[in-house]
């Protein structure tokens, strides 16, 4: 299969205030998808650097409709989150990598089992940005 065949697990919402709490999220995913967190059906990462948060589901979800549900419903229009379902990608950008860092350190980085243990095909520096895009083999291997 390839990336763009596959549906998507990760949906990201957006607009998420700095007072909304995780657990705030968790319900109303379990409302609206029907989902249990505690049963591991999904998990809610907060990003409030870019007032956001992503819904990965574990299971057979169609997270496209959910991100539909979760646009339309009212709690999550009265907080003005949005949704929507994010691509699958076999690249990562990684920050605050110093630039005299090797490679190959960054390799085995994340092909290392406690990092994500994926298959890195490649490696591009970008010592100017501090930064560095890893390519793995798979679009499983940036989850």
């Amino acid at each position: 299969d390839s990336p763009e065949s596959l549906p998507s697990t990760m949906v990201l919402l957006e607009n998420v205030q700095e007072t909304v709490k995780d657990c705030m999220l968790i319900m109303l995913v379990e409302i609206i998808s029907g989902l249990s967190e505690d049963d591991g059906d999904f998990s809610v990462e907060m990003i409030p650097e870019i007032r956001a948060a992503v819904v990965t589901f574990t299971g057979d979800i169609a997270a496209g409709e959910f991100a539909e549900k979760l646009n339309q419903h009212h709690r999550a229009r009265q907080q003005n989150i949005t949704a929507r379902c994010l691509a699958l990608t076999t690249s990562v950008r990684a920050e605050n990598v110093p630039p005299d860092t090797p490679s190959d350190y960054i390799t085995v980085y994340f092909e290392n089992k406690k990092n994500g243990g994926a298959q890195v095909v490649n490696v591009q520096q970008l010592p100017e940005e501090d930064a560095a895009i890893i390519t793995f083999h798979d679009h499983k291997g940036n989850a």
